[in-house]
């Protein structure tokens, strides 16, 4: 795998998984927490998830199960939609997703779909009190119909995208960008400095809930690419969904960023919050942090 140099802000280099603190994921004298992480590809699968012949696991599968057994939470891995019923829902506090497309139909993968209900159930979950995880592609699910991409913006978003809070447009070829840190007293954020650069495919993104509370903008001066000719715009952020605990970062395309200590951190600081076990200011804060994020490029 072609390695590329971290170009990291003030105080990252600092930064090890060793300085994570455990009882943000495993909460003293709390219950110990389970999450699914649903890696299932209605169309395009990405190389993290895909299961080599022979493996139980795909590449981003495994990372996130060694974090919870080093950081004290379980994680079931699965492809399989059936699982989404309400009462199989109940063993789980938060819901991981690393998925593409419409999850209710047949696809890329082969694995079972969800139900309609199934899908339900689960929005239902999460509005109940459940947590949700979302990295990269999970803003490339359940689009917003018909799927136009950026004619359709401003149309009545599906229901799961108004529960994430954002969604994936496109992307141009992969390259250095630099992520600005919003919120650096969020969960995994306080060795982060003002920001940072990674090597990765940057999601162009849109239909952003105004009641986002942005942890990450996405630095879109400099960037290659048609997609990234818009002012800057949310890549990481937090928000309630009825009583539950939303968290997604753009980020998580590439091998060596789920290796990243800091990518890491960001995610267990996500995990920690979306799972109740640490508590976090998710005050909204889009219209401070990006007030142009709404602006998108002009298709040609």
């Amino acid at each position: 795998m072609e390695r590329r140099k971290l170009i990291l802000g003030a105080g990252a280099l600092a930064l090890g998984l060793s300085a994570f603190p455990t009882e943000w994921a495993a909460a003293k004298g709390a219950r110990k927490r389970h999450i699914l992480f649903y890696t299932r590809s209605q169309n395009f699968q990405h190389s993290v998830v895909r299961r080599k012949e022979g493996a139980a696991l795909g590449f981003a599968e495994q990372i996130v199960t060694d974090l919870g057994s080093k950081h004290g939470f379980d994680v079931t891995c699965t492809k399989d939609g059936t699982v989404f019923t309400p009462g199989n829902l109940k063993k789980y506090d938060a819901f991981f997703f690393y998925t593409t497309g419409d999850l209710t139909k047949e696809g890329e993968d082969n694995a079972p779909p969800m139900t309609a209900a199934g899908k339900q159930a689960f929005l239902d979950a999460v509005r109940s009190g459940k947590g949700f995880i979302g990295s990269h592609c999970a803003s490339d699910t359940f689009h917003t119909q018909p799927d136009e991409r950026y004619k359709n913006h401003g149309s009545e978003v599906d229901p799961y995208i108004a529960m994430l809070g954002g969604e994936f447009i496109r992307h141009n070829d992969q390259q250095n960008s630099t992520m600005r840190v919003i919120d650096s007293k969020f969960p995994g954020l306080s060795g982060a400095g003002a920001s940072f650069v990674r090597f990765e495919e940057w999601y162009s993104l849109k239909e952003f809930s105004p009641d986002l509370h942005v942890i990450l903008v996405q630095e879109t001066e400099g960037m290659k690419g048609p997609d990234y000719q818009r002012p800057s715009y949310p890549a990481t952020w937090a928000r309630k969904h009825g009583k539950g605990r939303v968290f997604y970062t753009s980020m998580g395309h590439r091998e060596e960023i789920w290796q990243d200590d800091l990518f890491q951190s960001i995610l267990l600081g996500g995990i920690a919050y979306a799972v109740g076990n640490v508590k976090a200011d998710v005050t909204p804060n889009l219209s401070t942090a990006a007030p142009n994020a709404s602006t998108l490029p002009v298709e040609k």
